[in-house]
């Protein structure tokens, strides 16, 4: 079962959990705005080398420690990987005191009724044993809604849920990601429908779990979330927002924290000393971990 100090931890929740897990699709932008460009590495072997030193390089920063980073979101050749021949995750929390999480999703599924469920993850109990092996303590999964379309909305949740019983069956703690497009006219509307899915589902739950929900349009839409007995935190996802303006809307939502990722490496570049590198990055986890606590 996932180790009593981190549990206590993320429930007190004094800071953010930072999502270092862009995949295949997002790398090479995530590269592009870190400063290198798709010419600079040729194939995935050497781009995953790259986003590896990037994410080591955040990670391995003064200012990436528990004290403001309760958790760190990684992506699995992350974890496969290793920080000064250290495994990822055992570094995270043994050097920097970060509980670590994996996301365990394979991408989403085509658009139909408005939202996106998760593609089919057959090999999620040889990937949860591996973890749990790795010193992981809960993962995150990531679905879409792009309408206020109630039978869609129930489908995301309901598949979110069952894959994290199957999770929790791991003994690790699922983070449940339902995320919102910020663009669409009918949002306001989708997120209540989501709440109310949400709270129909947690009846069902034995154990704790975690959710990942975009800023809402209605400040503590997710209040009733949060204060439920079987829900360990709520993070917020940016979504596309500046971080300017997810901080803003974070600042807001009561005991809400973040889990930003763009947000997060905003204004990071390859190009930058490791001094001027850490000193950006500590005003990011500043601003993050104010936007986090004020709630």
């Amino acid at each position: 079962m996932s180790d009593t100090k981190q549990t206590e931890q993320i429930a007190a929740g004094q800071g953010f959990i930072a999502a270092l897990d862009q995949s295949g699709g997002s790398t090479p932008k995530a590269l592009k705005l870190y400063g290198i460009e798709e010419d600079a590495y040729s194939g995935d072997e050497e781009m995953f080398g790259l986003i590896h030193e990037m994410r080591a390089r955040i990670i391995k920063s003064p200012a990436f420690t528990g004290d403001k980073v309760v958790g760190a979101i990684l992506f699995e050749r992350t974890m496969d990987g290793e920080i000064d021949g250290v495994p990822t995750a055992q570094y995270l929390w043994e050097k920097r005191s970060v509980v670590p999480f994996l996301k365990v999703d394979k991408g989403l599924a085509a658009e139909e009724g408005g939202v996106q469920v998760m593609k089919d993850m057959p090999e999620l109990d040889a990937l949860l044993e591996k973890a749990v092996a790795k010193g992981i303590f809960g993962t995150k999964m990531r679905s879409v809604i792009s309408a206020a379309n109630p039978e869609g909305i129930k489908a995301v949740v309901a598949q979110q849920f069952a894959i994290g019983k199957q999770i929790l069956g791991h003994g690790l703690v699922p983070i449940i990601e339902p995320e919102v497009t910020i663009s669409i006219a009918d949002k306001a509307e989708a997120e209540e429908l989501l709440r109310d899915a949400i709270l129909a589902e947690l009846e069902a739950v034995d154990v704790p779990v975690m959710l990942k929900l975009t800023l809402p349009e209605v400040d503590n839409l997710y209040k009733v979330l949060v204060d439920h007995p079987k829900v360990l935190k709520v993070v917020a996802l940016s979504g596309g927002y500046s971080r300017e303006e997810a901080n803003a809307r974070l600042s807001k939502q009561t005991g809400m924290i973040a889990s930003f990722s763009r947000a997060l490496t905003e204004g990071l570049s390859a190009q930058q000393s490791d001094a001027e590198f850490d000193a950006v990055l500590a005003e990011t986890i500043d601003g993050i971990y104010q936007a986090s606590v004020a709630g």
